[in-house]
């Protein structure tokens, strides 16, 4: 692991998105509550907080952070039949908090997957990438919106 013992503890945010692109049918189904294993949008919300939490365990060499706050948030395309997923983690911490971030979209992202991969095997997920981060010596970056 890198030395980041010299580093000051600094406010750190940082926000990454993800897509789950499936059939208008399904998106219909979570939304309405109809899914067979049960209320998918917030059993994925809490599955990506918990994978965020465990960053340090899933990534080799990345530090384990003190969490502040984790926010997981959708926005549904019903014509198109996709959910963004956006995922914002916070810390004071000598590190920034990008991957844990990242984790909670994927895993998001693989719990939705998993919850009705049942009802629409032509599901994809996509574009998980950093949209934002802030603090640290590099300051605020804006990636994308």
């Amino acid at each position: 692991m890198v030395d980041i013992g010299d580093k000051v503890a600094t406010l750190r945010v940082a926000t990454a998105k993800g897509k789950v692109s499936m059939r208008p049918e399904t998106l219909s189904m979570i939304l309405k509550g109809t899914v067979e294993k049960g209320d998918v949008l917030t059993t994925a919300r809490i599955a990506g907080i918990m994978g965020a939490k465990h960053t340090a365990t899933l990534i080799p060499m990345c530090h384990p952070l003190p969490l502040d706050k984790i926010d997981v948030g959708f926005e549904f395309d019903e014509s198109k039949g996709s959910i963004t997923i956006t995922a914002t983690a916070q810390t004071v911490a000598k590190t920034g908090v990008e991957m844990e971030a990242l984790t909670a979209a994927s895993i998001t992202a693989l719990t939705i997957y998993d919850m009705i991969k049942s009802v629409d095997r032509g599901m994809v997920i996509e574009n998980i990438r950093l949209v934002r981060k802030s603090g640290g010596k590099s300051g605020d970056i804006v990636l994308d919106s």
